[in-house]
């Protein structure tokens, strides 16, 4: 099965779709999101700027739409590689987040997607794909969510909703002092 073909309900019912046409129709869909950190930094990515939308945006450090029948937590080891050449990590599910949001260009993320947080170090080693991945940076949690305060532009609508509204579903204890 084709890698454009994701999960998405049509009619209550949960069928492999077109990935474009799942967004310009705002068609509500799986997705997978990963967040490494290291103590209270977490590993950002900018996206490549000629990604099919939010392209140049930062954002967590990696996310993507499940195969059909792969399972979330395969999806994440495997889209940490894919993007950013990280190996050996096993990202830990912390929740399952329903969002809707206008990704520009007419496109639509209504996303159920999984939640993985990883435990790493800084001087892992990082091997960026540059058809999917811009720039990678190590952002201090708290300069992180000030940052998204005074430019929210520069990031994905996914990684404000995420840090706004269910930063301690995601990170819980782990970035309090």
């Amino acid at each position: 099965m084709s890698d454009d073909l994701i999960p998405a309900w049509v009619d209550g019912i949960l069928r492999p779709v077109d990935k474009m046409k799942v967004h310009r129709e705002g068609l509500r869909h799986k997705a997978v999101s990963v967040f490494v950190t290291d103590g209270q930094n977490v590993l950002l990515q900018r996206r490549a700027h000629d990604k099919y939308h939010s392209g140049g945006l930062w954002t967590n450090t990696c996310c993507t739409h499940p195969h059909w029948q792969e399972m979330a937590a395969d999806c994440a080891v495997r889209r940490l590689d894919e993007e950013l050449g990280i190996t050996g990590l096993w990202p830990a599910h912390r929740d399952r987040l329903e969002y809707r949001a206008d990704v520009g260009g007419g496109m639509v993320e209504h996303e159920v997607v999984d939640v993985f947080l990883a435990m790493s170090q800084r001087k892992m080693m990082v091997h960026p794909n540059p058809e999917e991945v811009a720039q990678v940076e190590w952002v201090g949690f708290y300069d992180l969510t000030a940052e998204i305060r005074r430019r929210p532009e520069r990031f994905t609508p996914w990684l404000r909703i995420f840090l706004e509204d269910h930063r301690d579903r995601i990170f819980g204890t782990l970035l309090r002092p």
